[in-house]
């Protein structure tokens, strides 16, 4: 029996992404077994276990492996100032139990093809070792993707930490990017996370391909630099197979495990009594925390603009938390939301606690924008329901993406913070606004429809994402089964 190995990072974005990819190949090649191997981290990042429950019981061709936990030395985890870098350790450690995974797998299946995750490519020397090809998964964008593959080129041409100087990179294919919005953990050159990030992109430039979650009308000029060698100098480009946009979009829960017949959301009922195209829906992730100070910025920007609106917030971070990791407390939105902003907004605005049906927000008749952190997922679940966004980027390649959105793929508006980063609730008020009732807002939604209809062009037959599918079959000696 043939079958496919996929080795996701465990983040929720990650997971869902891979899945994805599972299920597009399962539907041109229903024949081949996908075997997903997980793992646990050190940290909250959000529970997965109802989504790959909900998966296992839906779709009998993918099989869930879960390795083995293993345990960092406290010098690590005491130390790590990003999140990234645990990933990182976690998955070097985790080598062996993944050669074992791999070798009972191999037992019963003949494995054609291993796809991992762009943050596990230490699985690479693995993979070698038991002649398996092997091929990276960019959960996000071209555009990001292009900047990683130039890594080693700026770290040879810029001798100073990023976070130091202030200056603009200029990378084939993608805008000008200023240097401090490069992500985090490539800011500081003696980061832990800086040198991980550096063997990502020199491993992933020999591997058999590198697939990602796009599609060439959405980021034309990052696919063409990257497929004419001029992100690798120093060797040669792999084939680079751009199979998006996948989302959960087509799922009828959503990815999320909610039926259109049962249990119906409240905030989707309160939708429906809106206008069209009326509400701007903010939402920032499973990763996505903003301090009090914020948040209260936020909801006075929010009620000043007039808008109806539907946000997600969750709890502030611990005043000594150094990551991006959500706080697992009951909620209380008196406390944390201007005193009486609940009941002044009542009317026209809902606040959510947590969590949200993302994909079926997006999709419904009544919103009209969105304020997104700019995760992948996120910026593709918006594009293919032709809602413009607002980028206000947090975390890991949010800025990068931000940049295109604005600049390269004219989606979206970008927010401006203050050094600390603090974004005022007059800049809050502003964006929302002119997303909403703008020109410029109405040019945005113009072009994110277009965006919208070339992404499910894509995937047609003839389509660029399914003629890239084809080719990276061929790559794994299958063929496609219609």
């Amino acid at each position: 029996m043939e079958s496919i190995v996929m080795y996701p990072s465990p983040a929720i974005g990650h997971m869902i992404s891979m899945v994805e990819l599972a299920k597009l190949i399962l539907k041109h090649k229903p024949s081949v077994f996908i075997h997903i191997i997980i793992f646990d981290l050190p940290y909250n990042d959000g529970s997965t276990a109802t989504y790959i429950d909900k998966v296992s019981a839906t779709i009998s061709s993918i099989i869930f492996h879960h390795l083995p936990t293993v345990t960092l030395p406290p010098s690590i985890t005491s130390s790590t100032r990003h999140h990234e870098e645990l990933t990182f350790e976690v998955l070097r450690v985790n080598n062996p139990n993944l050669h074992q995974a791999l070798l009972s797998i191999s037992k019963s299946y003949t494995v054609s093809a291993f796809i991992l995750d762009c943050f596990c490519t230490t699985a690479l020397s693995v993979t070698a070792k038991l002649n398996i090809p092997s091929f990276g998964f960019f959960t996000s964008g071209a555009g990001a993707l292009a900047v990683l593959l130039y890594l080693p080129t700026i770290h040879k041409t810029i001798t100073k930490n990023l976070k130091d100087i202030d200056t603009i990179i200029h990378i084939p294919g993608v805008p000008p990017i200023p240097s401090k919005g490069m992500p985090k953990p490539v800011l500081e050159r003696e980061n832990k996370a800086y040198q991980f990030f550096m063997d990502t992109s020199m491993k992933l430039s020999k591997s058999a391909g590198i697939i990602v979650n796009t599609f060439e009308k959405l980021e034309s000029r990052s696919i063409k630099a990257m497929n004419d060698g001029l992100c690798v100098l120093d060797g040669s480009t792999p084939p680079i197979y751009s199979i998006g946009p996948l989302t959960t979009a087509d799922d009828p829960s959503g990815g999320n495990g909610v039926d259109d017949n049962h249990d119906r959301p409240e905030c989707l009922k309160w939708l429906d009594s809106q206008p069209p195209q009326s509400v701007v829906f903010l939402c920032f992730g499973s990763l996505g925390v903003f301090s009090e100070e914020q948040l209260k910025e936020i909801a006075i920007g929010l009620e000043k603009s007039g808008q109806r609106f539907i946000w997600v917030v969750r709890n502030p971070p611990s005043k000594n938390k150094m990551m991006a990791i959500p706080e697992q407390l009951d909620l209380d939105l008196d406390l944390i939301l201007p005193e009486g902003f609940l009941d002044r907004t009542k009317e026209r605005g809902l606040v959510l606690k947590s969590w949200a049906p993302q994909v079926k927000i997006l999709n419904h008749d009544s919103v009209g924008g969105f304020v997104t952190h700019c995760g992948w997922n996120s910026v593709l679940e918006a594009v293919l329901a032709g809602v413009p966004m607002v980028a206000w980027p947090l975390y890991a390649e949010q800025k990068l993406n931000s940049v295109f959105m604005v600049e390269e793929m004219k989606i979206a508006l970008p927010v401006k913070e203050f050094e600390n980063g603090l974004v005022s609730s007059t800049e809050v008020e502003k964006r929302v606004r002119e997303l909403m009732e703008s020109e410029e807002g109405k040019c945005l939604r113009k072009q994110t429809m277009a965006m919208k209809n070339e992404g499910k062009a894509a995937l047609n037959e003839g389509g660029s994402s399914l003629l890239a599918l084809s080719n990276l079959f061929k790559s794994c000696n299958l063929q496609r089964e219609f």
